[in-house]
Parts: structure tokens; C-alpha cells; sequence
């Protein structure tokens, strides 16, 4: 009717709002930042510490080991890549100081290294934050990232990373330290080697302490890995697990690989005969 309440009420179809479909997400390109990552090795006598019963692999042999896979797969996802090498005895001292991609030269320093016969006592990591920290701002200085050893919220002014990545081997010495909470340059990444918890030792001590250390120091999400297990497929595995780039980590208590292999058991199959006389499977 015209002029009715009603049918002045009616929108319009004219008038109907259309909602339009939310715009395409693209991702934008970015370099892959170069990396510096500095080793640090512990070369106290309990690195001597065999892997496994029957076999003359030691702590030491199976760290580089996995040094060596780990320089190899970061070189082989970007050649720019370098790497330094230092050690841990009473304190941190150079043994390659120049940060390199040439992997041939640093390669034979790495196989070189030598444990101590005796233990060291203490040890002292300020100095390997104090190398860290001024490499870091080098690494910075040549838009390069750096590591003492790999969590990525990027950070645009960042474009070169510097990283550390400690193996610690002694299981009733607690690292020590003097550093300001203030400065965190680099990230820090730890796998620590132990012997089984005993009267004589202090592992989760050791552990605390070394946790306390990384989150002390690191810009970024640090991952620290322990084992007290004789099997060098373990150090491999975390140092793998270390290959990951430390602004483009998740949290470590979100981590859920690598995936347990579990052997499946075969499908049990069941026959029955049909009216007909005809064998059915039944799975």
C-alpha cells in the first residue's frame, strides 16, 4: 500500500551492503640473512668420557662429529655462512679466530682438538660472552647475523646474525659468569653432555646453571639440549635441531620433532566364509 509504514520500513535491494572478500595475504621477499656462528667446545678431561661400552668413540670424538655435520648443512643452505671455533678450559681462548666460510680450513682445526688429562676446576664463560658480544657487533656492522649458536621476530635492522653454540661436558662444575643482564648481542645455544646423576655429581645443577646462563645472554629464543645417554645419534640429532634459525624459532617447550619412529604393528586379517562358501577378509 502506498504510503504505508510498511512499505516505507522495506529497504531497498539497491541499498543492501555487499561485503567484499578480505584482501590476498602475500608474503614479502626477504634476503636470507648470512650467519656467524662461533663453537665453543669443552676440552676438560670428562669430554675423554667414552659414548658407549665396546666402542673407542669419546665425548669429544662425537662432538666433532656433529660440528662437522652441522657446518657442512648450514654451507650447503647458504655458502655465506662462517664459522669460528674457540675452546673451554679455566676459561675461553681462540683456537680459529677469523670467522670463515671456507669450510676446508676450519674443518681440520675442529678434528684437531684434544681433551685434557686432568680436570680444569672451574670454568669461567664472561670471556666467551665478551668475544660474542664483540663479534656480534662486527657481524652487525656487515649486515651479517651472529650466533653463539640459533627464535626470528624480525627485526628489520638486524640483517646478519651472530650465534654461539656451547657443548659443555662436565657434570659437577657449574659454569660462572659475570655479565649484565642489559646486554644481549648474540643468542646463545647449549648441548650439554653429562654422566648419570650420582653422589658424586650434580648434573641438574650443571643444567640450571647453564639454562640460566643461555636466558641470561640470548636476544632471541636459545635452545639448550642434555644428554646422559652413550650414543653419539644423539648429539647429531640435537645438533640438528640446532640448524634452525634463531628469529624463525618457536619456544622450546613448543618443540614436537623429531617424531619418535614407532614400529606399526601388521593389520590383523580375519577370514570368514559367506553363505556361499566364499572367503571373506576381514581387517
Amino acid at each position: 500500500m502506498e504510503g504505508s509504514p510498511l512499505a516505507a520500513a522495506a529497504p531497498s535491494r539497491s541499498t543492501i551492503p555487499v561485503s567484499s572478500p578480505p584482501p590476498r595475504y602475500t608474503l614479502t621477499p626477504s634476503r636470507y640473512y648470512s650467519e656467524d656462528v662461533l663453537f665453543c667446545v669443552d676440552v676438560d678431561v670428562e669430554s675423554k668420557a667414552e659414548m658407549a661400552k665396546g666402542r673407542s668413540i669419546t665425548r669429544l670424538d662425537a662432538i666433532k662429529q656433529a660440528i662437522c655435520l652441522f657446518i657442512h648443512a648450514k654451507h650447503t643452505m647458504n655458502p655465506d655462512h662462517r664459522f669460528a671455533l674457540s675452546i673451554l678450559t679455566q676459561s675461553v681462548s681462540w683456537v680459529r679466530k677469523d670467522f670463515s666460510s671456507e669450510v676446508d680450513l676450519l674443518l681440520p682445526a675442529v678434528w684437531a682438538l684434544t681433551a685434557a688429562d686432568t680436570s680444569y676446576g672451574f670454568a669461567d664463560i664472561t670471556q666467551l660472552f665478551r668475544i660474542a658480544t664483540h663479534e656480534a657487533k662486527k657481524s652487525r656492522a656487515q649486515s651479517r647475523l651472529f650466533r653463539v649458536a640459533p627464535n626470528l621476530n624480525f627485526v628489520p635492522k638486524v640483517k646478519s646474525s651472530c650465534f654461539q653454540i656451547l657443548i659443555y661436558c662436565r657434570s659437577s662444575v657449574c659454569p660462572q659468569h659475570q655479565w649484565p643482564v642489559s646486554q644481549k648481542f648474540f643468542t646463545m645455544d647449549v648441548i650439554y653432555l653429562h654422566d648419570k646423576p650420582s653422589t658424586e655429581n650434580c648434573p641438574q645443577k650443571v643444567y640450571d646453571a647453564l639454562v640460566d646462563a643461555l636466558e641470561h645472554v640470548s636476544e632471541y629464543e636459545g635452545f639448550i639440549f642434555e644428554s646422559g645417554q652413550s650414543y653419539s645419534r644423539v648429539i647429531l640429532k640435537q645438533m640438528c635441531m640446532l640448524l634452525s634459525h634463531p628469529q624463525q624459532r618457536c619456544l622450546q617447550d613448543d618443540i614436537d620433532f623429531p617424531k619418535s619412529l614407532v614400529r606399526k604393528s601388521p593389520a590383523q586379517v580375519d577370514t570368514t566364509v559367506n553363505e556361499e562358501g566364499t572367503h571373506i577378509l576381514i581387517q
